[in-house]
């Protein structure tokens, strides 16, 4: 009897201690195994380069799924080494995303960038490191990686584009070979998981430049042309600076690497080389101050082409891109100074999974040659090419007057939205209802009419905020005769509200303002 009492006491302790244990277990299994877990904890990493979301509430969850991968690296990196960029998408069709990720070991001192791919190891139940190889690419916050079928077979071509610390640019390109007859990852020993097929390094742009492929190819039917690489750089057998080598490389499938197929010298502009050494020099800011303000793109026959327009704000650190009445604004991330030019990195901040990068290169004194390359995690308004040659608004003879268009004045206008005045660095203060507001401006030309760009900045002195405020164009009216100089503005302005689409300047309906110069 004192057995079997001493059994039903000892029973239902042993199952509660049982069930406790259990459930610390599930619920809190650090206090086990801390290690283990701190180690899982370490798997998640976030590059540095990238900006936070602002705004995260407001992207759809597909966005935040494209953010979270661009921000995050599957497996955890070795001691030293510095996370440059991501690469997350399924590389293999096994319906699970892999990863190419850059960086740099830090440990080794001028190291250049280096690539490595990721995928899941069905083996051992985990993400980790299969390859890695080195890129031609130093310069971290010039780097942008993607995917695309070069050769035409459906194999995937993994293309870093970068630059090295001189400011040449470089694109290295690695192939993925087939797996194993096993599954297993890696063809054998013998032969890499990825072969590097390309890498060039020149002082002018690279670009791949796509063949038109079947619609046979597009139903996997049968294989396609292989892509050609094409790089630019300049001639240094001429004495002109302008004129440039085309230099283009084609696929050999017997070496397994793309070659030298042609080389075309292509003369540029006979303009004055001192001007252009200056621009060219290097130093920082010169060639920024440079492009600074609207630029509007030309035809083939250097007519103007009211459909896009690109305006640079170095100072604020923005790209505006205008196109199909949409207007894109890209934080000025990274730029590097090359020997024909500017490279610049953006994000868009509003679809932070939007990456572009201009290569900009001088054509002529008053224009440029542009090349923008998307790096896009989510396809969303991209289908614009914004590649070919521009111009820059302003600095145009205006006829009617006899004066030059200037982009800056230094007046003070009153009118009945206030007081406005105009400063000589592009700055305007509107000074209406206890309020003032600063902001910049630009006065240019597109065809024969002058248009004025304000860009509302912060208020102060009463409770308007110009955070939500977007930038305003205007058609601008002279009374003739009345633009001397800067100094010397003169008379009466009326400014019309517009908008730039691709029609052209279309008039928003609004009323207009008229302003007169105050008296001094």
């Amino acid at each position: 009897m004192e057995k079997s009492a001493l059994l039903k006491i000892i029973t239902p302790v042993i199952f509660v201690v049982t069930a406790a244990f259990i459930a610390v277990l599930y619920y809190a299994p650090s206090f086990f195994f801390p290690q283990e877990i701190k180690e899982r904890k370490q798997t998640k990493m976030v590059i540095p380069q990238v900006a936070e979301l602002e705004a995260e509430s407001e992207l759809s969850a597909a966005e935040r799924m494209a953010a979270d991968d661009n921000m995050t690296v599957k497996t955890t990196l070795l001691e030293g080494e510095s996370l440059v960029a991501v690469l997350t998408q399924d590389l293999d069709g096994d319906q699970m995303d892999e990863q190419i990720i850059a960086y740099r070991n830090l440990l080794e001192i001028g190291s250049p960038i280096s690539v490595a791919y990721i995928a899941f190891d069905e083996r051992r139940g985990e993400y980790r490191r299969m390859w890695s190889g080195s890129t031609a690419a130093e310069r971290p916050g010039m780097v942008n990686i993607y995917s695309q079928d070069l050769i035409g077979d459906r194999s995937i071509c993994v293309i870093v584009g970068g630059m090295t610390g001189e400011g040449e640019h470089t694109l290295t390109v690695f192939r993925k070979n087939a797996v194993s007859e096993n599954g297993a990852l890696g063809s054998s020993l013998e032969q890499p998981l990825f072969a590097k097929i390309a890498e060039f390094t020149i002082d002018g742009s690279i670009t791949v430049r796509e063949r038109e492929r079947s619609q046979a190819y597009q139903l996997g039917h049968t294989p396609g042309q292989s892509h050609t690489i094409v790089a630019n750089s300049r001639d240094m057998e001429s004495s002109n600076i302008m004129d440039r080598l085309e230099i283009t490389y084609v696929f050999n499938p017997r070496t397994n690497h793309y070659e030298q197929a042609a080389i075309n010298r292509m003369p540029g502009a006979e303009i004055e080389q001192q001007k252009v050494r200056e621009l060219l020099s290097g130093k920082p800011g010169v060639f920024e101050k440079f492009i600074a303000g609207l630029w509007y793109h030309t035809g083939s026959q250097g007519t103007p082409d009211s459909r896009q327009y690109i305006y640079f704000d170095p100072a604020n650190r923005e790209l505006i891109f205008y196109s199909e009445e949409i207007q894109q604004i890209f934080q000025w991330q990274n730029s590097g100074v090359t020997r024909l030019g500017l490279y610049i990195s953006s994000q868009n901040i509003s679809v932070t999974t939007l990456k572009r990068f201009l290569d900009i290169e001088l054509e002529s004194p008053d224009s440029l040659r542009i090349r923008v390359f998307e790096d896009v995690r989510l396809k969303i308004n991209v289908n614009d090419s914004w590649d070919g040659s521009y111009r820059k608004a302003g600095g145009v003879r205006n006829t009617e007057t006899g004066g030059l268009v200037t982009p800056y004045l230094d007046a003070v206008y009153n009118g009945s939205i206030g007081k406005i005045q105009f400063f000589k660095d592009g700055v305007y203060e509107l000074y209406t209802e206890g309020t003032t507001r600063r902001g910049s401006y630009a006065f240019f030309r597109i065809d024969d009419q002058e248009l004025l760009e304000l860009r509302p900045g912060a208020a102060s002195g009463g409770t308007a905020s110009g955070g939500g405020v977007s930038r305003e164009t205007y058609l601008v009216g002279r009374k003739p005769g009345t633009l001397e100089s800067v100094e010397s503005p003169g008379g009466e302005l009326t400014l019309l509200k517009v908008r730039l689409s691709t029609k052209g300047i279309e008039e928003a309906h609004e009323a207009a303002i008229f302003l007169a110069l105050a008296e001094s």
